[in-house]
């Protein structure tokens, strides 16, 4: 995998022909493993056996009837799925227009995260996994993992940015207090990046009996594809929620945060054909996109590889990778999903840079109007109003991925020039 240039593990393109099927879609995953010219596996030798079972087996376990009923009821009634599509009703006046809100912060563990971890461990069980690893940034992703493996009995390693084990402390003691064991990454900007460099090395000096969760939209084939199915139940509840509310399955836009981009890939899979329904993802600007502290990729980034697949990500010309910045540890990624790069390159999605000021902004504007205090990467989101055309009888769907507790801290320190 070509964690970055200079890493000298040789990367091995894999060519993947017959283990997922053919799709119509011209926005989903191909037979091998790309979106587009975005996306494959590009990992080292020693990951090839761990990487090649889950792209044989993935679609077959995941679809079986034993793994769907568990996983289903997982959801049900352990997460508490499924979430309310919330009318905000203040908002929308506000705004003059129609605003619905995917209330995934209300999920068990306080984000959409949780979704695709139950499915992984549900498929590391099947494959005879017995201990699990995971990369995180804010926070979220490292807590469900720690939840399930606490819920599945399994030991469970979190790699987290010693940066952002400082600014998320409430979900560092979260993991600790559900057993898992919180690795600083001490290299580079120590944050998401050198989180997930630090997952991979593991997973390379462990290949046999570890499963590495993935918590993003991100990674070698079928890592973007298996994070997304698991996270697409939030597209097909927003459909018959949406129906029951409205008379119509199809908003007129869908938002949702995009670092890699779980739980954009989530919120826009049932909707990638539905051409009528605008897709917005919304990336961290920083401090401003050419301010040199931002993580805006959709602007600054150029085609390269990153963490095991082709997208785009923020480097210098001579393939150096740029360090990001935004102040929502979980948007602090120099790269996006490979799904992501392809909706924006072929013009289906909409890329909308957030500087850490606007989220601010709309955080508090939120809590101030709704009685909810998001999370800073779901703050992003809601800033987009102020930035995208919308029309009054259009009807939007806003993805609040994550609640506000872990970025208390971060909103007190702001609180006198925005509350």
């Amino acid at each position: 995998m070509l964690l970055e240039a200079g890493y000298t593990l040789k990367a091995h393109q894999l060519n993947y022909m017959t283990a997922t099927p053919t799709v119509k879609s011209a926005y989903a995953v191909d037979n091998r493993g790309y979106y587009g010219e975005f996306g494959g596996a590009f990992i080292p030798e020693m990951l090839h056996p761990n990487i090649e079972e889950l792209r044989n087996v993935y679609l077959e376990i995941s679809q079986e009837a034993g793994f769907q009923k568990e996983f289903q009821g997982l959801l049900k009634d352990y997460v508490g799925r499924p979430t309310p599509l919330y009318y905000a009703k203040r908002l929308s006046k506000h705004y003059k227009t129609n605003i619905y809100l995917k209330r995934e912060d209300l999920n068990h563990t306080g984000a959409h995260k949780v979704n695709n971890t139950i499915g992984q461990i549900l498929l590391a069980k099947r494959l005879g996994k017995k201990r699990i690893i995971a990369e995180t940034g804010a926070g979220q992703h490292g807590v469900a993992t720690a939840t399930v493996c606490a819920l599945m009995g399994m030991p469970c390693i979190v790699y987290m940015g010693a940066i952002d084990i400082k600014r998320q402390a409430p979900n560092v003691s979260r993991m600790k207090m559900l057993g898992a064991e919180v690795r600083p990454a001490l290299s580079g900007s120590q944050t998401l990046k050198d989180a997930t460099n630090e997952a991979i090395r593991d997973w390379i000096n462990n290949p046999a009996d570890t499963h590495y969760i993935i918590g993003s939209a991100i990674g070698p084939h079928p890592y973007p594809d298996m994070v997304t199915r698991f996270q697409s139940v939030i597209s097909e509840e927003i459909k018959w929620q949406l129906k029951e509310q409205t008379g119509k399955e199809n908003p007129d836009a869908l938002i949702a945060c995009i670092g890699g981009g779980s739980n954009a890939a989530g919120t826009f899979y049932h909707y990638l054909d539905e051409l009528d329904v605008r897709l917005i993802a919304v990336e961290a600007a920083g401090l401003g996109i050419n301010s040199g502290e931002s993580a805006a990729t959709s602007v600054l980034g150029t085609k390269g590889i990153i963490h095991g697949c082709r997208t785009l990500l923020m480097q210098t010309k001579d393939g150096q990778i740029v360090e990001p910045y935004s102040i929502s540890a979980g948007l602090d990624y120099p790269g996006i999903g490979p799904m992501h790069a392809h909706l924006i390159d072929t013009g289906r999605a909409e890329a909308v840079s957030i500087t850490d000021d606007d989220a601010l902004k709309a955080a508090y504007f939120l809590t101030r109007t709704e009685g909810i205090i998001p999370a800073l990467e779901s703050a992003h989101a809601f800033a987009a109003l102020d930035y995208i055309k919308y029309k009054e009888d259009d009807v939007i769907v806003i993805n609040l991925s994550g609640r506000g507790d872990k970025d208390l801290s971060t909103f007190i320190e702001h609180i006198e020039k925005y509350g």
